[in-house]
């Protein structure tokens, strides 16, 4: 009866010892205490109460970094919000080296963010976003590698400017557009302009040329007033005559 019971309370053990880590997980195990080894994914064994294990995923995550109010280079305040993408590549070292790896990373995040914000002007800012967003990167990757961590991108999301900012902005493209429209309808009259003399020096060239457009132009654009034209050939063409005779 003894053995039974013996042999019941071992097979309980050995149950109770069994854990499944899926594929995407590692392991952490414990032994009284002290950090033994990794376990990969499987069927796995611990012993009971002297072994213990924390699970790690190895997956690509995601943090979303809040909004953050940050001071330009050339004191412009802001708000921006970013997405940090990472990975745990030790899983030892992020259980071992840090607390809450994934609290430490928001919280290094938030703080790279509003340090390199000040490094830049908000033209910069705006114009450069992805460059700023891989300095960003670099700076978290820098810290969190000795945390067995790797940090895979940095997205800023929204900048948001102040409220007069955003309308001297407005003003300014505005500005810009008109400045634009004047410049190429310029361009336009001049262009219009020189084949127009271009055209007047080909008809002037032609015996009667200039007559003819004019009475071209009269007939497209029909009008109840009724006009007497004198063509500015007629002398040219009377002088011909008469050299004939």
């Amino acid at each position: 009866m003894l053995l039974k019971i013996l042999i019941v309370v071992l097979i309980v053990y050995i149950l109770s010892g069994l854990r499944i880590i899926r594929q995407y997980e590692r392991a952490i195990v414990f032994t009284l205490g002290k950090y033994s080894h990794t376990k990969d994914p499987g069927l796995r064994f611990l012993w009971p109460i002297f072994q213990t294990m924390e699970r790690v995923d190895i997956r690509a995550q995601t943090i979303d970094v809040p909004r953050q109010e940050a001071i330009t280079k050339d004191n412009v305040p802001v708000q921006i919000n970013a997405v940090l993408y990472f990975q745990v590549e030790q899983p030892s070292k992020a259980i071992l080296e840090v607390s809450d790896y994934h609290f430490a990373v928001s919280n290094y995040a938030q703080a790279a963010l509003r340090d390199t914000i000040g490094q830049v002007d908000l033209d910069t800012l705006l114009s450069e976003r992805e460059r700023i967003a891989n300095s960003i990167k670099e700076v978290i990757d820098e810290a969190t590698t000795a945390w067995g961590i790797n940090v895979l991108a940095v997205k800023i999301q929204d900048i948001e400017l102040p409220a007069e900012m955003r309308r001297a902005m407005a003003q300014q493209a505005e500005a810009e557009r008109a400045k634009r429209a004047v410049i190429i309808k310029a361009e336009g009259e001049k262009i219009a302009s020189e084949n127009l003399a271009q055209a007047a020096e080909i008809l002037s060239n032609i015996t009667g040329g200039l007559t003819i457009r004019t009475l071209q132009t009269i007939e497209k654009e029909p009008s109840k007033t009724v006009i007497f034209l004198l063509p500015t050939e007629i002398p040219g063409i009377i002088e011909k005559l008469n050299k004939k005779e």
